[in-house]
């Protein structure tokens, strides 16, 4: 068959319209605000963690999902990183000890933990009053792993202040780790004091701290410091002292049963935070990791009560929940903030939709067509005196 003039033409206004549709289309599914260009562990909008309130998907047979009074909450499968259930997911709450995850995080990799290292004077100058303390000492050798088990089982901002000291100083780790957060897509964490000590402006999410508390669990090292339940300390004299892991989940003290299957995270404490903790738990080859902030039960062990609860939940609810978001969800985020990420990641997934071209995808690819079909009709029909009516 051939293909006549005016046939070619019209072919070139048609192939016009699909040049717009592939050139505006790869933009829309690939660059859009929010997407993560990578494999994506869960189908589900990841503007659902942003709106407020309790979600959940359950399937048929799904346990009903515990009612807390934690300000904010989150549970996740670990290894997948699917988000089973939460509560005001990005809600930004001082995060108390629990920041000490992102500080190992960042610390960590950077100091062998055979380093020793004599502590200066000024290395545990500006503790705040009240911190919870280890007991390091100035002009005394410490190894690293041992100011490590002071930072995770009792939770010593003196070690924490070392640490960073021999990481290049207070700042420097705060700028660190608040580059480390954005790296791992923690969009809420704002870092101010690295210890977690209260400060104007540091804020975390139940969001972030799951995030941080699962890539710790990929740490062999984290993984190990974060699970121990006891350790020796050495002393001023030479010698050494006992210290206790304070996650009552783990070591079952002060009348809180430890959690079968616990294998860490890290809890915390301040009069502006209240009580917030990260645990992880494995069980049949799944592993889950809950975070918990700031429960408003009058309970004194809420905080451990209500993380039991949700793990629970969470092990039970296996495969009859479907996932309301995802750990790695914004891990390619564009830049702008918290503010601009939600909006971004709200616009591109509200309705699951990423195989559908938006709006000035259309527009684009009918501009585009339309201008073909204009080359079409002038050379089909010629051009047209002014006011002619078109045949």
């Amino acid at each position: 068959m051939t293909i006549g003039f005016a046939s070619r033409a019209a072919v070139s206004g048609c192939a016009l319209c699909a040049a717009g549709l592939l050139a505006l289309a790869p933009a829309a599914a690939t660059t859009g605000p929010g997407v993560d260009p990578g494999p994506r562990t869960t189908d589900a909008p990841a503007s659902l963690l942003y709106r407020p309130g309790t979600h959940v998907r359950p399937r048929a047979g799904a346990p009903e999902v515990p009612d807390l009074s934690a300000r904010s909450w989150l549970i996740a499968d670990a290894d997948s990183g699917a988000v089973l259930a939460a509560h005001d997911a990005h809600r930004r709450l001082p995060p108390a000890s629990t920041l000490k995850t992102l500080f190992a995080l960042t610390v960590m990799p950077a100091l062998p933990s055979g380093i020793r290292h004599r502590v200066a004077p000024e290395e545990l100058e500006g503790i705040g009053p009240g911190s919870s303390l280890v007991g390091v000492a100035e002009n005394r050798t410490y190894r690293v792993s041992d100011l490590w088990n002071g930072v995770f089982l009792n939770s010593g901002n003196d070690a924490v202040h070392v640490l960073a000291a021999l990481n290049g100083g207070w700042r420097v780790t705060a700028e660190r780790m608040q580059e480390k957060a954005r790296d791992l897509g923690a969009r809420d964490t704002r870092v101010k004091s690295p210890d977690g000590y209260d400060a104007p402006g540091q804020v975390s999410s139940a969001f972030d701290l799951a995030v941080f508390g699962r890539a710790g669990l990929r740490s062999p090292e984290f993984a190990e410091y974060c699970a121990r339940a006891e350790a020796a300390f050495p002393a001023r004299d030479g010698g050494s002292y006992p210290i206790v892991n304070t996650n009552r989940l783990l070591t079952g003290a002060d009348g809180v049963a430890p959690y079968r299957g616990l294998i860490g995270v890290k809890n915390g404490y301040t009069s502006h935070a209240g009580n917030t903790l990260v645990a992880a738990a494995r069980r049949d080859g799944r592993t889950l990791v809950a975070t918990v902030m700031n429960p408003r039960s009058d309970e004194g062990h809420a905080v451990y009560e209500e993380a039991r609860d949700l793990l629970d939940w969470g092990f039970e609810a296996a495969g009859r929940v479907s996932p309301v978001g995802s750990l790695d969800a914004l891990r390619s985020a564009p830049p702008g903030g918290p503010e601009a990420d939600a909006v971004a990641v709200s616009v591109s997934r509200e309705d699951d939709s990423d195989e559908r071209p938006v709006w000035w995808t259309i527009t684009g690819a009918g501009l585009l067509g339309g201008a073909g079909m204009a080359v079409y009709l002038r050379l089909r029909w010629g051009p047209v005196p002014k006011d002619s009516p078109r045949p």
